[in-house]
């Protein structure tokens, strides 16, 4: 059987950088196999893949950098992660599911909340704790997504499987 596809949005390079650093001081090693991400779709059928391809790449093409806000510290109960407000994500978000209407999975047919996981599969006081000392000394933050990014889920680990810069000129 060929691997699911995941669909992720690229944070800029220094943002990507703290995320992979909270991610190696707090995630449990042993499942920490893929880098920091923001999830878009979690499961595209194999099937799809160049058509995503293909997709991906135009939409890079055409739209500028996305803009977002890093807002708050967020629980995910037995782990943490850094929440991410962006209307115009989610609005290309959308875009990308409604060309793969009928072929999405039930968990990729809602919307997502958009955040980077930098803790999981831990146990609750420690989430707890973690979120307490990140919210501690957060602010929030602007950025732009840099592009958009295709995965192939091998069971653990990622395989890349395509990246596109946004390249659109801001209107």
């Amino acid at each position: 059987m060929r691997a699911p596809l995941v669909v992720t949005a690229m944070l800029p390079a220094a943002l990507q950088g703290r995320a992979e650093g909270l991610r190696r001081a707090h995630y449990p090693p042993e499942r920490n196999q893929v880098p920091a991400h923001v999830t878009l779709l979690r499961a595209l059928p194999p099937s799809l893949e160049a058509e995503a391809r293909a997709l991906l790449a135009a939409l890079a093409a055409e739209m500028p950098p996305v803009p977002a806000t890093l807002t708050s510290v967020m629980d995910l109960g037995t782990g943490t992660a850094l929440a991410i407000d962006s209307p115009a994500m989610l609005d290309l978000r959308a875009m990308i599911a409604e060309h793969f209407h009928g072929m999405l999975t039930l968990q990729d047919q809602g919307e997502p909340r958009l955040h980077v996981t930098v803790q999981n599969k831990v146990l609750r006081a420690e989430a707890k704790t973690l979120q307490a000392t990140l919210a501690a000394t957060f602010h929030t933050e602007r950025f732009v997504f840099a592009g958009l990014a295709l995965h192939r889920w091998l069971g653990g680990p990622w395989e890349n499987a395509g990246h596109w810069s946004f390249r659109g000129r801001v209107r």
